[in-house]
């Protein structure tokens, strides 16, 4: 069966509102994500671009730290003679420089001061000067060699975890963490000279200060990286110091200095990219944020799970509104349905005053209308042609008036017994009692046992005819011999192994007639003959005529008595009932009938 009209109509309209509405939903949300990346991308590219002036502002105060040093003139003294030159006095001055520059900036976590002249070493560890050192190979250390293989005056040690220079400054455990260092080279200006080396080691206080400004914790990821791939500074502490060579970083690196955007997406991250480069002294450093989807669409998303509230909200009105008008809708169509289901039953009669005043009801006042009409004509027609068969059924009954013709064989039976031929007597008896039951037209639902009666009578007259070349056996339980069944339902099968299963056949000729009670209350009817049988083609051909009717002019003559025996069990068992046939060449026609216990339809002849 079909989809119904009231399951359509809700499928209908439900796609009709959900459809559009779902439509608008995800074009709005398209259209809303794309104009939110656009936008956080302007203005994140602003706020990274500030954000890279600040930090490098901030950078460049620190590296300018040492300009001090040239102003004051007794340091610089130092510088060119050397402390041994007045120990106490020059000892008094490097310290109280180192102390006064220490004290200038909170974040200073150490200082370091190396003089050419005599190879001197101090540092200020946690505002605590160390005594005087000899740094014997300072060109050792690679960033002071760097600066004196240069024209520069300052470098900048990326992140990295503090140490002791020159093993002057005493550091615990506790006290290792990163920081960024700057190293600058003092030269005796005008000229080119170096007199002394000077690094200042930076904690990430005011750089966190700096970036906590730029991004949003716990949700966006912000880095400074430089060319060789080492974090110098990440939202992620555990992260700084370390290498970066993940491929989205790769890209920033290679990526033009216009585009500095891009969306990026992979088993770690997805979202969109934000970077810039630095230029002057941090030229090779590069400025990233990472804004993953799910917070950049956030707003996005929860307009979307408003909008498909709404949504839902509606499609449940409309649900309801449609089940209760298609209900309303399809109401005079179920009252239709069942009255003509009672038509089919044969109750010609309509259970309903009127369906309205539409369409439908218009077509119940026809439905009706058109239920009296045919009334009419079965009073008028069909037990019209009913009568006239049954008086015409009643003429050609007359006409051969059996009881005459019964009284005949039971005088010449009698005759037979009067000159000694049992025999005869037998044949006669055996032929009055299947003429009597096929001319009985007042039955035609007998007993099985009837039944098997009729077969018996005509089997007896077989067997006078074959004699000993013909046997037969009839194998019934008990129980069904008091079973309903349709009249002539045996003999046609039996008489068509006589007229074409031994036909020309030598030997013996044997037929079993045998039925029993199944499991599922069917009951199951065989007759098997030791006849010729026919082919597999002849055998396709007479189940196709018997099951589908013959598309040529005449039916085979095997096929005849079997497709009456096939047509009068559907008219009495509808689909209950089956004819199985089964043969082989030269190995015997088998016909299996399959019924229902009981009828559940009787046709009378009246």
């Amino acid at each position: 069966m079909g989809w119904s009209i009231r399951k359509k109509l809700i499928i209908l309209l439900m796609a009709v509102t959900v459809l559009p509405f779902g439509s608008a939903i995800a074009i709005t949300y398209y259209y809303t994500t794309e104009s939110l990346k656009d936008r956080f991308v302007s203005s994140n590219q602003d706020v990274v671009e500030n954000g890279k002036e600040d930090i490098s502002a901030y950078l460049k105060e620190v590296s300018e730290m040492t300009t001090i040093l040239y102003r004051y003139t007794p340091l610089m003294n130092v510088f060119r003679v050397g402390v041994s030159s007045d120990l106490r006095d020059n000892q008094q001055e490097i310290n109280r420089i180192l102390v006064y520059l220490y004290n200038t900036r909170p974040e200073i976590e150490q200082m370091h001061l190396y003089i050419h002249k005599g190879k001197d070493s101090y540092t200020n560890y946690h505002s605590t000067p160390s005594g005087r050192g000899y740094y014997k190979n300072i060109y050792a250390h690679p960033y002071y060699r760097k600066l004196s293989m240069s024209n520069e005056f300052t470098v900048i040690e990326p992140t990295h975890e503090i140490y002791s220079y020159n093993n002057l400054s005493v550091i615990p455990d506790t006290g290792r963490k990163n920081v960024i260092s700057f190293h600058h080279v003092i030269r005796d200006i005008p000229s080119a000279t170096p007199l002394a080396f000077f690094s200042i080691d930076i904690n990430f206080s005011q750089l966190n200060a700096i970036a906590n400004r730029l991004y949003r914790k716990d949700v966006e990821d912000f880095y400074i990286m430089n060319e060789d791939d080492l974090i110098v500074y990440s939202s992620d502490e555990s992260l700084i110091g370390k290498k970066n060579q993940q491929d989205w970083f790769q890209k920033v690196k290679h990526s033009s200095g216009i585009n500095k955007s891009m969306e990026w997406e992979d088993d770690e991250f997805s979202g969109v990219i934000v970077h810039d480069k630095f230029s002057g002294a941090l030229e090779d450093w590069y400025v990233v944020k990472r804004t993953p989807y799910d917070f950049l669409y956030q707003s996005a998303r929860e307009t979307a799970y408003i909008n498909i509230l709404i949504g839902l909200v509606t499609i449940v009105i409309v649900v309801i509104a449609t089940m209760a008008a298609s209900f309303k809708f399809t109401a005079p169509i179920k009252v239709l349905i069942a009255n003509m289901k009672r038509v089919e039953k044969g109750e010609l009669k309509a259970d309903f005053d009127s369906l309205g005043n539409d369409e439908f009801g218009e077509l119940g006042r026809h439905f009706k209308m058109m239920i009296a009409t045919i009334n009419d004509l079965i009073q008028k027609e069909y037990k019209l042609e009913i009568e006239n068969k049954s008086s015409q059924l009643r003429v050609l009954q007359s006409q051969v008036n059996p009881h005459f013709l019964y009284n005949a064989l039971q005088s010449i039976g009698t005759l037979a017994l009067q000159h000694n031929a049992g025999k005869v007597y037998t044949l006669l008896t055996s032929l009055s009692k299947i003429m009597r039951y096929s001319m009985n037209m007042q039955d035609d639902i007998v007993s099985f046992s009837d039944e098997l009666k009729h077969v018996q009578s005509y089997l007896v007259l077989q067997k006078q005819r074959f004699d000993e070349r013909f046997e037969y056996e009839i194998e019934i339980e008990n129980r069904l011999e008091k079973i309903m069944v349709p009249k002539m339902i045996l003999q046609p099968i039996v008489e068509n192994s006589f007229k074409h299963g031994f036909d020309q056949k030598d030997g013996r000729a044997f037929i079993l007639i045998s039925a029993s009670m199944k499991e599922n209350g069917m009951v199951s009817i065989t007759v098997q003959d030791n006849g010729k049988g026919v082919n597999e083609d002849r055998l396709r051909s007479i189940l196709q005529e018997v099951n589908e009717g013959s598309p040529k002019k005449e039916i085979q003559r095997e096929a005849i008595g079997l497709k009456n025996i096939t047509d009068r069990l559907e008219i009495y068992y509808s689909n209950q009932a089956s004819v199985t046939i089964e043969s082989e060449e030269d190995k015997g026609f088998t016909v299996s009938i399959e019924i229902p216990k009981v009828i559940r339809r009787e046709v009378q002849l009246t």
